[in-house]
This record gives C-alpha cells, structure tokens and sequence, in this order.
C-alpha cells in the first residue's frame, strides 16, 4: 500500500492557499458561510445564530476514544470541540458546548498548534467537530499547522447542514466527511432543529462530500484514511424519517458508504418539552433501522450498542 499523504499537501505546493483562506474569510463580511445565510458581518463582531465572530471558538480537545473504530483506532481520534452550531436541536447533547456556548476564542495560529500538539499525541487524525460555522478559520489554522510538520487525516465532523461554497473551499483539504444525516423531513427538522430545507441542503452536501472524497477507505490497520462516513441518529417513534435517509445513501452515495447508525438517542436539553422526543428509543426501534439498512442493500455499518429503552 502506498503511504497516505493528506489532501491538504497538494494545495499547500500549488502555491493557491493564501487565495482559498482570502476567498474562506470574504464570506464573512456579509455571512453566508453556512445555509443560514445570516448576512452579517463577522469582520466587525457582529453575530448572526450561530454567535461567532472573526475567531473560532473552542471548547475542548484531546484524544477522543469513543469514535468510530476506524477513527479512534488504538490512540484516539483527535478531536477538536468548537463552541457554537448553526443547528439548534432541541435534543443536543452536547448542549452546553453548542447552545450555551461554553469555550474560548482562539486565534489562527493557537488552533494550529492545537492540531499539532494531538499529532504529538498519537492521535490518528484531527477530527473537526461542529465545524460548520468556523470553515474559514480551520482553513487558515490547518495551513499553519501544515507548514509547521502536520500529516494526519482532517475530519471534518459536521451536523450536514452545509453550504456548497464552503465544502468547494474544503475540497482539497479534508480528507475524511463525517456528516450527520439527521431527518429525512423538511417539517420535522424545522420543528426540532430550527433550519429551513434541512433535507435538501444536507442531500446536496453529502452528495458533494462523496463527490469529493469516495467511499471509506481504511489503511492495513483498519485505520480510516480518506472518504466518508455518515451518522444517522435513530429517534423515538420513527421522527427521523430513517427510511428516507437509507434510501437516499442506497440510491444516490455508494451502498457501500460507511454509515454509523446510531442507537444512543436519550432526552436532552429540551426534548422533555416535547413528548414525542421524551424518552430513549426501544431495542424495537433500533432492530426495525438495522433491518431497513440491510434492505437496501447498506451492509457496511457500524452498530455498536449503547443504550435500550425495554
């Protein structure tokens, strides 16, 4: 096997970074680095949802094992929390990082260092999570940490509610998708995570996303290199169309898409509010998805278990 050499050592030797991190931060100036489009402009502190300005914000980071097996390995993935999100679901569990906004801001250079220190970790890849809304700063960051000796797998870990312009700018760069495909209903995604066309944006994302990268692939150690991986999370009383979404990868991705079909779901932040949502999903629900994935044909899945209603 030829040794892996990450996406972003091509665009770093075409001479053409500084242009994509010029073209990344424009679009901060009247925001529409996400679908949300809020208009404002970032350049000058002002704030549209997601609540961030001209720098990123971090919450934590660190060598992460409760990941994918591709992506954790034996060393951990190395991920990166940043505060904030353009999605506001109601049943976040990591409520305090992506609503309350628990985290620091950080320049270009501090996050690149970051990235550098979980190399020096043993980390297996620098996992971007709730990137979305900071595409430019990464990209400033990751050419930095680059120049500096970086070489591991970016994944860019994200809710899938993202904007061609920005995956454009990332092509070349990520080297690992790992979006959320959360409804397979426009309706009940307003409802619950407060975005319009939720399923539309995230087709066209993932559709990009595979366009870009491909299938999984994972070096002689199972370790994951290149491609993308998608994370579907089983809600109670079938709310998150999972039929839809797996006819969707079946159809138009790869039946051989590496999909994480997740049974973790438990009430959180303000699904009590919402009594469809206000409870664990039964072992019941989890079997009927797992069925549904094999009908159509997706039999590269991971299907750890976690949690069971009855």
């Amino acid at each position: 096997m030829t040794p892996f050499e990450p996406a972003y050592l091509h665009l770093l030797e075409s001479g053409k970074a500084q242009q994509r991190i010029d073209e990344a931060y424009a679009h901060l100036q009247a925001c529409d680095v996400c679908p949300l489009r809020c208009g404002v402009n970032r350049l000058e502190g002002e704030l549209g949802v997601c609540k961030t300005g001209v720098k990123a914000q971090v919450s934590s980071f660190g060598a992460h094992l409760g990941e994918e097996e591709p992506l954790r390995g034996w060393a951990g993935s190395g991920t990166i929390f940043f505060t904030r999100c353009n999605l506001r679901c109601v049943f976040c569990q990591n409520f305090e990082i992506s609503q309350v906004g628990r985290g620091r801001e950080v320049e270009p250079e501090v996050l690149a260092e970051i990235m550098l220190r979980l190399q020096e970790a043993g980390c297996h890849n620098i996992n971007l999570v709730s990137p979305t809304h900071v595409v430019p700063q990464i990209i400033a960051a990751v050419l930095i940490a680059v120049q500096a000796g970086l070489r591991l797998p970016l994944v860019y870990n994200s809710g899938g509610y993202d904007s061609l312009e920005m995956l454009a700018l990332l092509d070349g760069i990520v080297d690992i998708y790992m979006p959320d495909m959360k409804y397979g209903d426009d309706d009940t995604a307003r409802r619950y995570s407060k975005v319009p066309r939720y399923v539309e944006v995230n087709q066209a994302a993932v559709r990009e996303m595979q366009r870009q990268v491909g299938d999984l692939q994972l070096d002689e150690q199972g370790i994951a290199r290149r491609g993308l991986l998608v994370r579907h999370l089983v809600l109670p009383n079938q709310l998150a169309g999972t039929e839809k979404v797996l006819q969707f990868l079946a159809e138009e991705i790869s039946k051989s898409v590496y999909l994480n079909l997740m049974d973790q779901y438990h009430p959180a932040y303000q699904a009590g509010n919402y009594e469809e949502l206000n409870r664990p999903i039964t072992t019941q629900e989890y079997q009927q998805a797992l069925a549904a994935a094999r009908r159509w044909g997706l039999m590269r899945l991971d299907q750890r278990r976690r949690w069971a209603w009855r």
